[in-house]
């Protein structure tokens, strides 16, 4: 049986969050809800669903990489959107980030997140090899 592998990019904000940013059995990595946050913990893009979006996609690739994989590996998203108003701006960065639709996705109407904020978070899975690209 595998063991689970907790993954945790080198950054200032590692070890902050009582959780791992992503934990990894066997080739599956579940990766931790990720906000628009550099990595010293701000907020980029206040107010920016674009900016906000391209970061947390940028977060989440940093955590694939530390495993070994990339965003192509990804297969599935869910994404809580903090006010439908920005929904299209979201859908928009993720038809840039995956052009042939190839992931399951999710999206959710969820106002108010831990930090005031941030207008998005998106959770993923990953299975490390599947993208072929």
């Amino acid at each position: 049986m595998s063991k689970k592998k907790l993954i945790n990019p080198p950054s200032p904000r590692s070890g902050k969050a009582p959780f791992a940013q992503g934990v990894q059995v066997g080739e599956t990595l579940y990766v931790s809800g990720q906000i628009a946050q550099d990595p010293n913990g701000q907020i980029v893009g206040v107010g920016d669903m674009v900016a906000q979006a391209h970061q947390v996609f940028t977060n989440i690739e940093g955590i694939l990489i530390e495993a070994g994989s990339s965003l192509v590996d990804l297969v599935k998203i869910t994404c809580y959107v903090s006010d439908m108003r920005h929904y299209a701006d979201y859908s928009k960065v993720r038809s840039e980030i995956f052009p042939d639709a190839d992931i399951a996705s999710a999206t959710v109407i969820s106002p108010g997140f831990v930090n005031p904020d941030a207008l998005i978070e998106i959770e993923a899975i990953a299975v490390i090899g599947s993208g072929n690209k």
